[in-house]
């Protein structure tokens, strides 16, 4: 066996992940509150980044003031005679006029001031503070509430308040009815089946079907089960579908249009689109995003100081070269933004004109290949973003989508598909509505092809019943 060393030379290509194409990639897939998050981080990071105030171009301020002549009156930004006349009290009307004056200096209305809406638990320990219950009562009052959940149930046991608190349980449970009579209706309850019947109570309802359908049958007219209520009870289908109905009034979560203190989801598209005389303006929005400069004394310092040690010249260096190349990022992000939005507003028109049933089929690569980009770029600049539109506010992926041929050879895309289901099913005879295979059968009549199980896919995502669901008696 020969052994022995041999030098090749070889040639390979392959992604190197640089820093600076890290940061690229970061800033590009980030919405506007993400970004502007990411922003407010490297300002802390970064010490030669600034934030750049409208108008500036990006002068350091220390320059500016190290420029200023020293005055040799110092102000201190306080006016004697303007406290004394501020200390004045009129004693006439009562007012104070030093402090009607200081709300008017600052520019704010009290009738300005939003007020956040109360959370449940605010909501009903307020209704309990106008009872006449005060010592122990008030204590188990306010422990119960606030062991209710956002949707208004009760999570914990008469037991462990018994242990916990360590009073008699008749006591607890006359606490508790007396919640249950709160606003809003149903609240307290331990489970769904108490929640209904509060409700019904609260509106006076005596009937035996209802009833029992609520104590016993929940599950089964969750199903769309009526026949076999209607047997069971030894009574109409017609009783058991009015009751269906009336209990399908009622809220199985009576708690839930109070807001927790982590509900609010506020939208701020990236992307703003402006119909002006036919055409369509775009807008890229980032009047939310902090606008950055580099200070420019830190700049200067790196140029004119020739006595830095190689350690500390590195470093400014490198936070030199990560502030302009995030500055850059930003820029081509915005740029980015607006080529694919621009190819979108082009492709999609119809869909903007009239509505979801003209979306066209439309997928990553068409885009990409209009607008110069990869795939990936585009798919990154649309992920997470979202754009105003005369006709609402969508998530720019929603402008992508698969489709179907149709007899005639022309793509027609899931969202309109969708539309044509809507508009089947609300034509229907809900006495003999139509299952997943005979809509199939339409579709294929209209020169779609589209198999049943595609259907029942399709009508899930639009939270349509089965057809068991939308019988009618």
């Amino acid at each position: 066996m020969q052994m022995g060393y041999n030098l090749n030379l070889e040639q390979t290509q392959k992604l190197l992940m640089t820093p600076k194409l890290c940061q690229a990639i970061t800033v590009l897939q980030l919405s506007s509150l993400e970004l502007s998050a990411y922003i407010e981080q490297q300002l802390e990071e970064n010490p030669l980044l600034e934030l750049r105030e409208d108008g500036e171009d990006g002068v350091s301020d220390d320059v500016e003031k190290h420029n200023e002549p020293e005055t040799e009156k110092q102000d201190y930004g306080f006016n004697w005679e303007d406290y004394f006349v501020d200390q004045y009290y009129d004693g006439r009307d009562g007012g104070n006029i030093q402090k009607e004056r200081q709300r008017k200096q600052m520019g704010y209305s009290y009738e300005k001031f939003l007020s956040q809406t109360p959370t449940l638990s605010e909501h009903l320990l307020s209704q309990l503070n106008l009872t006449s219950c005060y010592g122990m009562d008030k204590l188990i009052g306010e422990y119960l509430i606030g062991n209710i959940d956002d949707n208004g149930y009760l999570r914990v046991s008469l037991a462990e308040v018994k242990e916990r608190l360590n009073v008699a349980p008749n006591r607890i449970a006359k606490m508790l009815n007396l919640i249950q009579s709160f606003e809003p209706v149903g609240v307290g309850a331990r489970n769904l089946q108490e929640c209904l019947l509060i409700q019904i109570e609260r509106l006076g309802i005596k009937d035996e079907v209802t009833n029992e359908l609520i104590n016993h049958h929940l599950t089964d007219l969750a199903k769309g089960r009526l026949a076999k209520i209607a047997h069971d009870l030894g009574v109409s289908i017609l009783e058991v579908q009015e009751s269906s109905d009336l209990i399908k009034t009622l809220d199985p979560k009576p708690g839930r249009n109070f807001t927790s203190m982590n509900d609010a989801c506020y939208i701020i598209p990236d992307v703003v689109l402006e119909k002006v005389g036919g055409e369509y303006i775009i807008l890229v929005n980032d009047v939310t995003v902090p606008r950055v400069t580099v200070n420019s004394a830190y700049r200067s310092v790196l140029s004119k100081e020739k006595n830095f040690d190689s350690d500390t010249r590195r470093f400014v260096e490198n936070k030199l070269n990560a502030a302009v190349w995030l500055i850059r990022s930003i820029e081509q992000r915005r740029l980015t933004l607006y080529k694919v939005a621009s190819c979108l507003v082009e492709l999609q028109r119809d869909f903007l004109e009239s509505g979801i049933k003209y979306l066209k089929p439309l997928n990553l690569k068409k885009v990409a290949e209009m607008v110069g980009l990869h795939e990936s770029t585009v798919s990154r600049a649309t992920s997470n973003k979202y754009i105003q539109t005369p006709r609402g506010v969508f998530e720019m992926k929603c402008f992508f989508s698969t489709g179907l041929n149709n007899d005639a050879g022309t793509k027609i895309s899931a969202g309109s598909i969708k539309k044509l289901l809507q508009e089947i099913i609300a034509g229907e005879d809900n006495r003999y509505p139509l299952n997943d295979q005979k809509i199939a059968e339409i579709f294929s009549r209209r020169g779609i092809q589209i198999s049943r199980r595609t259907v029942a896919k399709y009508r899930d995502e639009l939270s349509i019943p089965a057809v068991q669901k939308r019988k009618r008696y």
